[in-house]
């Protein structure tokens, strides 16, 4: 695994490698351009952000829709990007970005391997709360994604993404 991240034209390539849609990288753009203005509205609060990784992190959030549109598509996309020699943050955001994070139960009734699946920095929270924003290539308000889980009884990945976004939301709110 490497320490270095890809450019942002390395990370497209890869996507195309891996046979992702057009549609799955005009999304993956979107949110990257999302977590990037994100970033920058919390770095102006003094807070330390790696905008490289939370741009190619945002990036590559979908790979694993490369094989599979299913809710494990962050844990395959996960093996693709440490396949592809990517470092560890990479991999976390990746891995972390789906449904606001998913628990460890959820992750064992998924028969997922035994890892964290919930985004613990700020970089993975970012494109995490980013991609939960965006619908294909299209801003959509909070309350759509969360009113969407709702509907189809995904009470706790709803309620994560409202904690999500409160807690996004502060930290931008937060005075200097």
């Amino acid at each position: 695994m490497s320490n270095k991240l890809p450019t942002r034209e390395q990370a497209i390539a890869l996507l195309r490698e891996n046979h992702c849609s057009p549609n799955v990288i005009s999304h993956a753009e979107a949110v990257a351009e999302l977590a990037l203005d994100i970033a920058d509205k919390l770095a102006k609060n003094d807070l330390k952000i790696n905008r490289d990784l939370v741009e190619v992190g945002a990036l590559l959030h979908d790979l694993g829709r490369s094989k599979t549109h299913g809710v494990d598509h962050g844990v395959v996309g996960a093996k693709l990007a440490e396949s592809a020699g990517l470092p560890e943050p990479v991999v976390r955001i990746i891995k972390s970005h789906v449904g606001g994070g998913i628990t460890a139960q959820e992750a064992e009734a998924f028969g997922w391997p035994k890892d964290i699946y919930m985004p613990i920095t700020i970089e993975e929270k970012i494109v995490s709360y980013a991609d939960k924003l965006i619908d294909k290539s299209k801003r959509v308000p909070i309350d759509v994604e969360i009113r969407k889980l709702q509907l189809d009884n995904k009470t706790e990945a709803a309620e994560r993404v409202r904690k999500l976004h409160e807690e996004i939301i502060t930290l931008m709110d937060k005075p200097k």
